[in-house]
């Protein structure tokens, strides 16, 4: 395929990339054409080992408004889970159809899966990293208070696959970003010394917080660390998101969560139903900003 582009994580692209791609969702959000379909007759198969709400709806609805098919595919119903290795699974996969999204555990499943395909592969969701939130959230940012660049952002919980991916946007968007995280949950260090320049580390949240212009935490224990929960609930117990951790931020600051979020853990109802709050709005946003990776990606 002629220029072979993935989306495995926000370093596949430049900053002038990620902004096109940020400011054409704004666009295809606006557009209320009802004959726009320039994925007519393209396919995308998603293929789910990690269930999924928002991510599988904003791809399926996402291929359809734009004129083309989303097929589902789960490890239970192919042969990716009898056994069929990665290699033979995505030469075969990618020879019908014009685009792969995963949403997996192992980032090396995506990485190995691109490797072989013959179209783009996207990550939507690995345990390192989660690049498809990143686009919903910058194009959030950008609506609400526009380009991000030179702003304070402040993650807040454990340094898991948001986190790395937020901290790959920071150097991209060239924002600042403060991680409060308790001691052994901290982001991958390589990931962190990658964009060593943007990112500041912390162990108090109010600290880190301080004249943010937004804010943005995670459940404390994501998909197939269940069984830590009790454990994470002791070691994440100063670093909810709460009035207090917002007042800190400027008054206009935001706050963000990629949901489902547990409420009364890692973030209080009262902030997350508060005017600062824009979680919802970004929740919708997958839809546009996976239109907008979709063109960049089957079009381009």
């Amino acid at each position: 395929m002629k220029n072979l582009k993935h989306f495995i994580s926000l370093l596949d692209l430049n900053s002038t990339e990620l902004r096109q791609i940020i400011q054409r969702a704004i666009e295809l959000k606006n557009n209320s054409e009802p004959n726009f379909q320039p994925l007519k007759g393209k396919v995308l198969a998603m293929i789910f080992e990690k269930s999924s709400t928002r991510t599988r709806i904003a791809f399926e609805t996402g291929m359809f408004q734009l004129g083309g098919h989303a097929l589902f595919l789960s490890s239970k119903d192919t042969q990716l889970g009898r056994g069929e290795s990665l290699a033979d699974s995505a030469k075969v996969i990618s020879s019908m159809v014009d685009c792969i999204m995963i949403r997996t555990y192992a980032y090396s499943t995506v990485t190995e899966f691109a490797q072989h395909s013959t179209v783009p592969v996207i990550n939507a969701l690995t345990d390192l990293l989660h690049p498809c939130q990143l686009l919903a959230d910058m194009q959030t940012y950008f609506e609400q208070r526009g380009d991000i660049k030179g702003k304070t952002v402040t993650w807040i919980g454990d340094g898991n696959n948001m986190c790395h991916s937020y901290i790959n946007a920071a150097h991209l968007l060239e924002f600042k970003l403060n991680i409060a995280s308790p001691n052994g949950y901290q982001p991958d260090p390589e990931i962190v010394k990658s964009a060593s320049n943007s990112v500041e580390l912390f162990d108090n949240c109010h600290a880190a917080a301080r004249n943010s212009d937004l804010i943005v935490t995670d459940v404390w224990a994501s998909m197939g660390q269940e069984e830590e929960q009790k454990q994470r609930e002791q070691a994440f117990d100063n670093f909810q998101v709460n009035r207090e951790v917002m007042q800190a931020a400027h008054a206009d600051a935001l706050f963000m969560h990629c949901l489902p979020a547990h409420r009364g853990e890692e973030v209080s109802s009262e902030v997350i139903e508060s005017s600062q709050s824009v979680v919802f709005q970004a929740a919708e946003n997958r839809l546009h900003a996976q239109k907008a990776l979709l063109e960049f990606l089957i079009c381009h």
